[in-house]
């Protein structure tokens, strides 16, 4: 299955050759171009594409001011940035961003990006025990026992670990079902905590929050009730 890919740079024999490379990759089908962010965007709401290349220093809507709305997107697109600057790649992965590729782009290096970028379409395996995380192109298993609480991204979800958070294309939904019987408890629509790692419930004003990992978190009305019972019976003797 090949995916089609929209490439914006506001430097035409850049765009072009960009153009040209992707369009060689087995992966890529169509190859549609724009050579400005806003124009870019206009083409988003009536076209279908599958990832975003992008360039991040254009005049008028930059870049990154482009990766930040289509993260508000439905279903957000997979964005690759192509640019000549190092000093964007914090902001960049602010945003989610797959791959960041420096000018000038090799072949070897951009056909490792349209790797990611299939990649990130499809939905990481999710075990018993672990899920699978991609950084900087390397896949590892974060253990669920580490992670602390899990929040709602639209259809992905950013797991907080004690070593940070990492973004999984895995629904919120999903892993409350998976994860129930090891102690995960939804405490708002955008919230799971592990019981295991909450160290105090808080009430003031008849709202309920709950401390964890040094994060103070909100517990809506809908939940409240049974989150104390859910705490009260592990609290028991004998209670696992």
């Amino acid at each position: 299955m090949s995916i089609r890919v929209l490439v914006v740079d506001d430097e035409r024999p850049a765009l072009d050759e960009l153009a040209f490379l992707l369009a060689r990759d087995d992966r890529v089908g169509d190859v549609l171009t724009s050579d400005s962010a806003s124009e870019a965007l206009r083409l988003l709401h009536s076209e279908q594409v599958g990832a975003v290349f992008l360039d991040i220093a254009m005049p008028g809507l930059s870049g990154l001011e482009l990766a930040k709305v289509l993260t508000q997107f439905k279903e957000p697109l997979p964005v690759v940035f192509v640019t000549a600057h190092e000093s964007h790649a914090v902001d960049a992965f602010e945003v989610n961003a797959v791959d960041y590729v420096l000018k000038p782009v090799r072949d070897e290096r951009l056909r490792e990006a349209v790797r990611r970028v299939v990649e990130s379409s499809t939905p990481p395996p999710v075990t018993d025990d672990n899920i699978a995380v991609e950084l900087g192109g390397v896949t590892r298993f974060v253990s669920r026992a580490d992670v602390r609480y899990v929040e709602a991204h639209g259809d992905y979800a950013r797991l907080h670990t004690t070593d940070g958070g990492h973004l999984v294309r895995v629904p919120l939904s999903t892993l409350e079902e998976q994860w129930r019987a090891a102690g995960f408890v939804r405490i708002h629509r955008s919230l799971l905590v592990a019981l295991s790692h909450i160290e105090e419930v808080r009430v003031d004003g008849g709202r309920c929050s709950v401390l964890v990992g040094g994060t103070e978190l909100a517990v809506s009305r809908r939940h409240t009730r049974e989150l104390r019972d859910l705490l009260v019976r592990r609290a028991k003797p004998g209670a696992s």
